[in-house]
């Protein structure tokens, strides 16, 4: 299946329902697979042929949406870009890949023209999200115009399911970033293995509040039109009680996020909205301290929570069915449906019960690779039972318990050498989120003449905690063996994250 046809065959079935519900807008599925033809043909007149590589550097708006489906049918591959993304590394990605048009915000008409300026590839520019009365430039086009003068009906599409759906670049906490290649039979497994467990149904509404340049929100447009649901895309989670007040409003029934969105969550009276129609809830980019999973239990009693872990190298990876979180709150679960995981160790040994080593990946949704990084693919992706196979070696070390459940520990690379001994840094964090007061906790080893590395904790509190040092290291004491107690404690108004919600480790150090 081409990942357009989530659309297209949604479109064809229930032509009438509202599938996207976006900035006061409310359009049907007809009204969005033939806006978005338009975009396509409007691509397809400027010169963007098969397989061209066409960024989308727009926050998540109706434009954003438009102009992904509009890519796809044009045969292209999109590569959906961070809107907060600078203009020098926005001008990196562009030429990695090569890319040949840019959806933009018409606000950044200017560097729009810079970049392009950088770009040779690039040759068009569309600028979206507010009116523009003229463009000055022969090769940069309003959106408004580009539908304008492009027809509805659905272009003649020669891509196969082999073909590169989108590009999704990693966001470089360890160097510049990287491209993950996604075919469209990649993105089509892993949304439909994912729809499974989830038991996604079209009377399903789900709310988006992560931007669509992070696999997990992009996720949630490409499944919701896929199972024929409604998407209510939100600009951000900047305003936790509106974006509560629409779930009310519009009777949502998934709330997909993340370890720091859950966090501010938990910090707010719920009592003040009906948040009844959740069926489910959903948590992925870091493990969900043990601590919010009993508070989010406790908060949404009649909704499942589903704990999940997964790489943008190939999506979702495991999940813990609910009914498990009661017995195994530490674990991210099992393989997604149709996938197989275990555990190496670095002979390539696989590892039994209870032992620890990095967990490999093999499957349908392990994606191609890095775009043109040889290197980088090589590391990280290895022939699999098959010989044309790649398996994916994801640089994270889980342990399994008796029956098969894995447990994440750490990064390889964030794992500390003290006193002989290693600490994981999720397990130090797991303890300080037990302690009152503590919203957020990070934990990093730091370089030490005579241990070799100590443990330092970096902690943000609630407004009205009157934590100190001696508390939070009283309180390690009593749940950590010596070692592992943290040697410093740095108390933060908050956190540096990456776009997609994540702690940046590097930066606290």
């Amino acid at each position: 299946m081409l990942v357009q046809e989530f659309l297209e065959n949604s479109a064809r079935q229930t032509p009438d329902k509202v599938a996207l519900i976006c900035a006061g807008r409310r359009l049907t599925y007809r009204e969005v697979d033939e806006d978005a033809n338009r975009v396509a043909n409007g691509l397809l007149a400027a010169g963007v042929q098969r397989g061209d590589r066409v960024a989308v550097w727009l926050p998540n708006s109706v434009e954003a949406v438009l102009a992904i489906f509009g890519i796809l049918k044009a045969g292209a591959t999109f590569v959906v870009v961070n809107t907060t993304t600078k203009p020098d590394k926005l001008a990196y990605v562009l030429n990695n890949c090569q890319a040949k048009a840019l959806f933009a915000p018409g606000r950044q008409a200017e560097t729009v023209v810079e970049v392009m300026a950088s770009v040779p590839s690039l040759t068009l520019g569309v600028l979206c999200e507010q009116e523009i009365d003229a463009v000055p430039y022969s090769n940069v086009h309003s959106f408004p115009a580009l539908l304008a003068a492009a027809s509805p009906e659905r272009p003649a599409c020669l891509c196969i399911d082999v073909d590169l759906a989108c590009l999704i670049y990693t966001s470089g906490s360890t160097g510049d970033p990287k491209g993950v290649m996604s075919t469209h039979a990649n993105v089509a497994f892993a949304a439909s293995s994912i729809i499974t467990y989830l038991e996604n149904v079209p009377d399903d509404i789900v709310i988006n509040v992560l931007p669509l340049s992070f696999d997990y929100g992009l996720y949630q447009l490409l499944m919701t039109f896929e199972f024929g649901g409604t998407l209510v895309l939100e600009r951000s989670f900047a305003y936790p009680a509106a974006t509560l007040k629409r779930i009310e409003e519009e009777r949502v029934t998934g709330l997909p996020g993340v370890p720091t969105l859950f966090a501010m969550l938990l910090q707010m009276d719920l009592s003040r909205f009906d948040l009844s129609s959740l069926r489910y809830v959903t948590n992925t980019a870091a493990a969900l301290p043990v601590e919010h999973i009993r508070r989010l239990r406790d908060a949404f009693p009649w909704a499942k929570l589903y704990s999940m872990y997964g790489l943008t190298e190939c999506k979702r990876t495991l999940y813990l069915p609910p009914e498990e979180l009661d017995r195994r709150p530490g674990s991210v679960g099992i393989a997604v449906p149709g996938t197989e995981v275990w555990i190496e160790d670095e002979a390539g040994r696989r590892l039994g019960p209870g032992e620890t080593g990095e967990l490999v990946v093999r499957g349908s949704h392990v994606m191609q690779g890095y775009w043109q990084d040889e290197a980088a693919t090589a590391k990280c992706y290895r022939t699999g039972r098959y010989p044309a196979e790649r398996m994916l070696y994801t640089g994270d070390l889980f342990r399994m318990d008796e029956e098969g459940f894995l447990y994440f520990v750490a990064r390889k690379d964030d794992i500390i050498k003290t006193r002989g001994e290693k600490v994981a840094p999720k397990e130090v964090e797991s303890v300080l989120y037990r302690l009152p007061g503590v919203v957020e906790a990070a934990v990093i080893g730091v370089p030490d003449a005579l241990l070799g590395e100590v443990v330092k904790a970096f902690v943000v509190c609630a407004p009205d905690a009157n934590l100190t040092e001696r508390d939070v290291l009283r309180h390690c004491a009593q749940h950590l063996e010596d070692f592992a107690v943290p040697k410093q404690v740095e108390f933060r108004a908050s956190f540096p994250k990456t776009e997609s919600g994540k702690i940046q480790k590097r930066a606290l150090q």
